[in-house]
């Protein structure tokens, strides 16, 4: 009796019960076209004619399943091992490991490898990258030092596989131990290790190290070349990088995106352009990394023009264009281009709802961010903090304290950045007492709190009228938290202090203060002193400003108003005549106004 099946070539195979070359063969071959369905059925022909299955065959079904992820066929190939009484050798047993690592079952990996009666380097290495791949640095450099103890030393694979733990700790001191350790067993010269060396080295800061390695290294190939650029280019050393670059006989096209990459964080898009037009062929990164470059230096229309002639997109392609316009305040426009995504079918990730939040909440376009909320359940995302910070944000501008309440209390995991979002909204929206009592919790959660919470903890302050708690709080900030004041904080005080009338103690403080005062601390004092009709204080302070060529209106429009409550229209006039010849200029109020989902601005000057 035969079976017939379809081989690769679409032609059919008669397969004999005693035909046990052919039947592997076949079943190789599917599991290198990851045609995993194909390669089990063959399994089972093969149980049905009773043809012995070895270990070769096992390991290519482990390695298609490994290679394609797929963990239900990797489970069903391991129970066949199980169940047909197959002895595992250390090879075998070492793919299942693999397979277990790349389908991301690290407990199920370690768990079979710990039951392994006998190991050796490739075992070790392989659980090694399991646990690098999934990010549990430490817990790799300690399964490293434990294989050593256990006395199996490394090869040259194992060390190329532990050296970008190191850089992805920033582990020097462990990275320099290793390289001593490889000198010793004389893996120094392998092209691997030493392109290994020389990322650790450039991730860890060490530049003239990485040199020195990528220098001595007898032979190179282009991962050792790519390694060096992007050194110099993490380091914001482009010019060092183009050099290299220049030198290198063959590159690829990690080589010329790097390059691109930076000259675009160097903000020199002129030679990044040159590098883009230039290149024998690009990818995805290529276009990605020139729209991301123009965004964020503020050129919307070459950011937008490129991205409308890519050839195709990734997620990080649309990350980039609704990001830059975002950042841009081009808010609609990036509204517009997140529906353009969803229309091609393409799903948003974390990225795309954070930078999508961030417009929504620039617009305080509520009901979009509350579609785009749904659309994160639907996602499942809804668990991640930054989206869940981002939402807290998103409400908060927008004015809905209560949703970003809601959404802050039932949030799995908060990190600082959720802890100042609250904090500062909930000063924005008067609820000064509320913000202290989150500044209390955060402190209780073992939290500590930075830069970013002290400003919203004095601004909590200011607008509470809490003038005692913010002295307490500011001098809490430098005493017991050794957080350095900046001229926000500072800023804040005076508003505080010069806001219910202690217009000297503002005064002093500004004097006190170890760096410059912007003009932002200036007004501050200026708008106190017009709540408090100090004229003295006031027309020195604006003095001050009008010196510094502080371009905004602000400053003027405060005097004016002080000289009004002091009944000085002549100097009104002055104030008026000199905005007039330094043509300077009032902003506009402005208002966003949503009507049948879309989102318009009006500016008080608008008729129409």
């Amino acid at each position: 009796m035969n079976r017939e099946l379809r081989n690769p070539d679409g032609a059919y195979s008669s397969i004999n019960g005693n035909k046990s070359n052919s039947a592997g063969s076949h079943m190789k071959t599917f599991c290198k076209q990851g045609r995993l369905k194909e390669a089990l059925q063959m399994l089972s022909i093969m149980d049905y004619r009773g043809i012995t299955v070895d270990a070769s065959y096992y390991a290519s079904l482990l390695q298609g399943c490994a290679n394609n992820k797929t963990l239900s066929e990797g489970k069903l190939v391991h129970a066949h091992m199980v169940h047909c009484g197959f002895q595992l050798d250390i090879i075998l047993g070492t793919e299942l490991v693999i397979m277990y690592v790349k389908c991301g079952r690290l407990d199920d990996a370690w768990k079979f490898w710990d039951e392994m009666p006998e190991r050796n380097v490739g075992s070790w290495r392989s659980l090694i990258a399991g646990y690098a791949r999934h990010g549990f640095y430490e817990e790799a450099l300690a399964l490293f030092h434990e294989m050593k103890r256990s006395g199996i030393e490394p090869d040259q694979f194992t060390f190329a596989t532990v050296l970008p733990v190191c850089a992805n700790m920033a582990a020097l001191e462990c990275g320099k131990e290793i390289h001593e350790e490889i000198i010793r067993n004389g893996f120094h010269c392998n092209v691997f290790v030493g392109s290994a060396l020389v990322d650790m080295y450039c991730k860890c800061g060490r530049i003239e190290d990485a040199r020195n390695v990528f220098d001595t290294t007898p032979e190179r190939n282009v991962v050792s070349w790519n390694s060096m650029i992007a050194g110099y280019v993490k380091n914001r050393q482009a010019d060092d990088a183009l050099k290299l670059f220049r030198q290198m006989t063959k590159r690829n096209l990690v080589s010329w995106n790097t390059m691109i990459a930076g000259f675009v964080q160097t903000g020199r898009l002129n030679e990044a352009m040159e590098l883009f037009e230039a290149m024998p062929e690009r990818n995805v990164v290529s276009w990605t990394s020139m729209v991301s470059g123009f965004a964020q230096n503020g050129k919307i229309d070459h950011a937008m023009k490129l991205f409308q002639e890519m050839p195709e997109r990734n997620m990080v392609s649309w990350n980039a264009m609704i990001a830059g316009l975002t950042r841009n305040d081009y808010c609609d426009e990036a509204l517009k281009v997140f529906r353009q995504m969803k229309l091609t079918g393409a799903r948003p990730d974390l990225d795309t709802f954070a930078s999508t939040l961030s417009t929504c909440a620039k617009l305080a376009a509520l009901e979009h961010g509350r579609e785009v909320h749904e659309e994160i359940i639907r996602s499942g995302f809804h668990s991640d903090v930054f989206v869940d910070t981002a939402l807290v944000d998103m409400y908060g501008k927008c004015g809905s304290i209560e949703d970003a309440r809601k959404v802050f209390d039932k949030m799995c995991r908060r990190n600082i950045v959720s802890w100042n979002v609250m904090i500062l909204i909930s000063a924005i929206h008067g609820y000064g007492k509320d913000a202290l009592r989150y500044f209390e919790q955060m402190q209780r959660s073992g939290m500590n709190p930075d830069q970013a919470t002290f400003v919203g903890v004095l601004f909590a302050c200011c607008h509470a009228g809490l003038v005692d708690e913010g002295r307490r709080y500011f001098e809490l900030m430098k005493q017991y938290y050794h957080v350095t004041p900046t001229v926000d904080h500072y800023c804040c005080m005076v508003d505080l202090l010069g806001r219910f009338g202690y217009l000297d103690e503002a005064r002093n403080l500004i004097d006190k203060m170890p760096i410059k005062p912007d003009a932002a601390v200036w007004v501050s004092l200026l708008g106190a002193c017009r709540v408090h009709t100090n004229l003295e204080l006031g027309k020195h302070v604006a003095e001050l400003l009008f010196l510094s060529n502080f371009e905004s209106s602000a400053p003027y429009v405060l005097l004016s108003n002080l000289y009004a409550a002091a009944g000085r229209w002549y100097d009104i006039e002055k104030v008026r005549k000199m905005m007039k010849d330094k043509k300077v200029k009032k902003n506009p109020g402005c208002s966003w106004v949503g009507i049948n989902s879309k989102v318009h601005a009006f500016l008080v000057e608008d008729k129409d």
